[in-house]
């Protein structure tokens, strides 16, 4: 993995506000620490950018539709510090629509999103899902992430995690008391998605001191629209033999489930 220099505003010991980011302009930001990845000092962990670039491309393109699925590819480090995020519609339309937002470092893209919103209608006659409900989050033990990961933003949660976890298999509840960008209120959807990506490290198949498994993308399906606060995974992670992996989770907000989320991973045994 490349080295990135860290750039997260408080890195210096210089104040920082309790959020993700501060807001330097219409399409600007600067990360604080408490946005800092899992695998290295100076990125951003995936989990708070994904909030944000999604944060962006609803409030620059407000709309009645409706978060169908979100996909993020990272291109890249995501590196501390400034950036960018441009947002264009790729697909308009009255029920459907696609969305493409951009984290940008200077010439160097990270993360390039893509969103479908679609139309909302009244279904609520046939709604069904497989998907179990999990237990209440005060039904589960405290989990100290930080125990298991480093950087600023496992730093910030707060996690609840099923006593019968096992390597590659889990249930657990995350949230945060922190906004994505300072002095400002996160869009509903952002606000859940802003904690998803937590999912590849809460049902550890091996130590990650002894295998690498960082993802490379995340997706995110929706069948309604979360409630922000509490997020709840239902996890499975998967190594193959040949150094793919997935952790794939059913998502839950306190009402139940809402979707699910897949990461792929990229599996190496370190030296």
């Amino acid at each position: 993995m490349p080295t990135a220099h860290n750039l997260h505003l408080g890195h210096a010991d210089e104040p920082y506000p309790d959020a993700f980011y501060v807001r330097r302009g219409d399409t600007e930001f600067l990360s604080t620490l408490h946005a800092q990845g899992a695998w290295q000092p100076g990125e951003q962990h995936l989990a708070a950018a994904a909030g944000l670039v999604l944060a962006e491309a609803e409030r620059r393109l407000p709309s009645d539709k409706l978060v169908s699925r979100v996909s993020f590819d990272v291109l890249g480090v995501i590196h501390s510090g400034p950036f960018t995020i441009d947002v264009r519609v790729v697909r308009p339309g009255r029920s459907i629509e696609l969305i493409e937002a951009t984290m940008r470092h200077g010439d160097q893209i990270s993360i390039h999103a893509r969103i479908w919103r679609l139309l909302a209608s009244d279904t609520a006659r046939v709604q069904g899902t497989e998907w179990a409900p999990l237990p209440p989050p005060d039904a589960m033990p405290p989990l100290t992430f930080s125990s298991v990961w480093d950087g600023g933003f496992i730093a910030s949660l707060e996690a609840r995690r099923g006593a019968d976890v096992r390597p590659g298999r889990g249930q657990s509840w995350i949230r945060t008391a922190y906004p994505l960008v300072d002095g400002e209120i996160d869009p509903p959807v952002a606000g859940f998605v802003k904690l998803i990506d937590t999912a590849n490290g809460l049902a550890v198949r091996e130590n990650p001191n002894a295998v690498f498994f960082a993802n490379v993308d995340l997706t995110i399906h929706f069948t309604r629209q979360p409630q922000a606060g509490w997020v709840g995974f239902d996890t499975r992670v998967s190594f193959g033999p040949t150094g793919l992996g997935e952790t794939f989770s059913v998502l839950s907000d306190i009402h139940g489930p809402v979707g699910t989320a897949a990461q792929s991973l990229t599996v190496r045994i370190r030296e």
